[in-house]
């Protein structure tokens, strides 16, 4: 019987490994989804991340009007009191994309005077556990560059084209999938060696 048990965990075990080894895409969000990055309507940037999950290899989308705002990469300390003074990094196209390269927390916020204060940052916190950087879907139009008036982060707005331009295209779905039957495959051909 304990040899029965041993070979139960050991099956175990691989169906566990195997299902941890297959990788995710690698996803891109955009900050503030349809309303950007921005403080016109007070939009909650840690209700927004609350919802997401970010992983190595991901990338984070600013987009806003860069007449009036940029993003400032900072440490805890700026970010908590809204300090600008120390930037890790600057930012200041208006659509501003990052890739996260590594786990842990990672602070952005808007140096225009007064914008932090009013809300405008974003603490990321990135999973451990890498993204796969997957061929791109086809691009959608770009949308203008002017700030949304439109309430963020409602369940009655629906999918834009630019959210939809970030889901996994087909290419990236296959992978997934081929990636899941090897490891179903090889599980199955170690359960015929074990003799279960």
């Amino acid at each position: 019987m304990a040899v029965s048990s041993a070979r139960v965990g050991l099956l175990l075990a691989l169906a566990v490994f195997f299902w941890q080894s297959i990788p995710s895409a690698a996803k891109v969000f955009t900050v503030g989804d349809s309303i950007g990055w921005t403080v016109l309507n007070s939009p909650n940037y840690t209700a927004w991340t609350f919802s997401k999950t970010f992983r190595v290899g991901d990338s984070i989308v600013f987009e806003y009007n860069k007449q009036f705002h940029n993003v400032l990469e900072v440490k805890k300390a700026d970010y908590t009191a809204c300090n600008n003074d120390s930037a890790l990094a600057t930012y200041t196209t208006g659509n501003d994309s990052i890739i996260l390269k590594t786990a842990g927390h990672h602070y952005y916020i808007c140096g225009v005077p007064g914008h932090c204060l009013a809300g405008q940052k974003v603490d990321i916190l990135v999973a451990k556990g890498k993204a796969v950087a997957l061929a791109p879907s086809p691009s959608a139009p770009s949308s203008s560059a002017a700030p949304s008036i439109s309430p963020p982060f409602s369940s009655s707005n629906p999918p834009t084209s630019s959210s939809l331009a970030h889901a996994p295209s087909v290419g990236a779905r296959l992978m997934l999938s081929v990636t899941l039957v090897v490891g179903v495959v090889t599980t199955c051909f170690a359960v015929l060696l074990i003799g279960f």
